[in-house]
């Protein structure tokens, strides 16, 4: 068939479905239904904004994935999956918020045993955004001879290392983020209106670098400022900024899905001693936490060598973890939900790997962020953005 759009090879594609289906047998599933849209886009190509209503993809260990959602959404399916066209299976518009239809049933009675699909283990995303309650309701009354198992989590492992198409792609969204971060310390100042300087970060991040385009992010730019920055995840409203404060910058530069985020902290005005302070030691412990980011070693070693450095210099963030693993996502959230940066996370870093090190500093009422997205190569991490990394003062 045709393909409008195709952001890998389809050898690229049969290799992660081959993934999928050896952690399949290793939890002895005969069945996997996958609805975080981050996941179905990694197996089959799907790219829409669809996921508001059901939909999943079914992996079973012959043939293709099949691809299951709204009718209307199926022509998106035909124009974005590597699919072929019987592969792509859809509900009616009569099961779309009417309950007590639910479009769970549709595929189980409909789709899974039809071919024979609804009998053994059935793996499903249990702590997923987009699988709801109503949604294991709905298959556990329609599929009464399986038996429905927790796999969360199981494609989002199998994500875990790029390939060298991602990490290109990745690169992309690395050079759109630092141009957003050029943009917003060209034009930040005293009484601009906070709306005002997030249009031109998001008109930046949509054009992107070269003729490379920006994608949109799965989390909007959070930009607390003064004593809001105590609390990382305010977004903006109208009022002006104000000197005498620092805004944190949490944003990322997106490619076909794929993100680099980057954050920065502006100053307008001259900095407190404990802010100048912070900054040395946030800078310091990022540093020792790159140098031991290296294959072989493991995630709790990164923020190890972080937390030694901030604990010293009066600063410490223990007990919370310091960044996590990134790459193809879909909104709310950047992150993969895999490996976390935290001293309980031992899981050993490998070439490919690739993470947002984020080890922000919260106080009661000052906030100050600067982080790094790191791929971890043979010889060590690499920063993804060339950025300055530093607190940004402008008087």
């Amino acid at each position: 068939m045709a393909y409008t759009v195709l952001a890998f090879s389809l050898v690229e594609y049969q290799t992660r479905l081959a993934k999928v289906r050896a952690r399949m047998i290793e939890h002895e599933l005969d069945v996997l239904i996958v609805h975080d849209p981050a996941n179905m886009c990694w197996l089959t190509g799907y790219n829409s904004w669809s996921f508001y209503v059901p939909q999943c993809v079914v992996v079973t260990h012959y043939g293709e994935p099949l691809w299951f959602g709204r009718e209307m959404d199926a022509a998106g399916a035909k124009r974005t999956c590597y699919l072929e066209p019987h592969n792509i299976t859809s509900y009616p518009d009569a099961y779309v918020m009417n309950p007590p239809l639910h479009p769970m049933d549709y595929l189980a009675q409909r789709v899974l045993m039809p071919r024979d699909w609804h009998c053994g283990r059935i793996g499903v995303e249990k702590d997923n955004y987009y699988f709801s309650a109503a949604a294991y309701d709905a298959l556990w009354h329609s599929l009464p001879k399986c038996e429905l198992l927790d796999a969360t989590g199981l494609v989002n492992q199998c994500r875990a290392i790029k390939s060298p198409q991602e990490l290109i792609y990745l690169d992309h969204a690395a050079r759109i983020v630092e141009q957003m971060h050029y943009i917003a310390f060209e034009l930040i100042d005293v009484g601009l209106p906070k709306h005002h300087l997030v249009a031109e970060i998001q008109r930046q991040a949509t054009l992107g670098v070269d003729d490379h385009f920006g994608d949109y992010p799965s989390i909007v730019p959070l930009l607390p400022s003064g004593t809001e920055s105590c609390a990382p995840h305010l977004t903006w409203d109208e009022r002006a900024f104000r000197r005498g404060e620092g805004t944190c910058l949490e944003i990322a530069g997106v490619h076909r899905r794929y993100h680099s985020p980057l954050c920065r902290t502006i100053f307008l005005g001259e900095p407190p001693s404990f802010f100048l302070r912070a900054d040395d030691a946030l800078n310091r412990g990022l540093e020792a936490g790159i140098e031991v980011a290296k294959p072989g070693n493991t995630c709790a070693d990164i923020a190890n060598a972080l937390n030694a450095i901030l604990d010293k210099a009066g600063f410490s963030r223990r007990d919370t973890r310091c960044g996590y693993s990134v790459g193809l996502s879909y909104p709310p959230d950047w992150g993969e939900h895999t490996m976390s940066l935290r001293a309980s996370d031992h899981t050993v870093l490998e070439p490919g790997m690739v993470f947002h090190f984020m080890p922000g500093l919260w106080r009661d009422d000052w906030g100050l962020e600067t982080t790094e997205s790191i791929v971890i190569t043979e010889h060590g991490a690499k920063p993804l953005c060339d950025y300055p990394r530093h607190l940004f003062v402008k008087k």
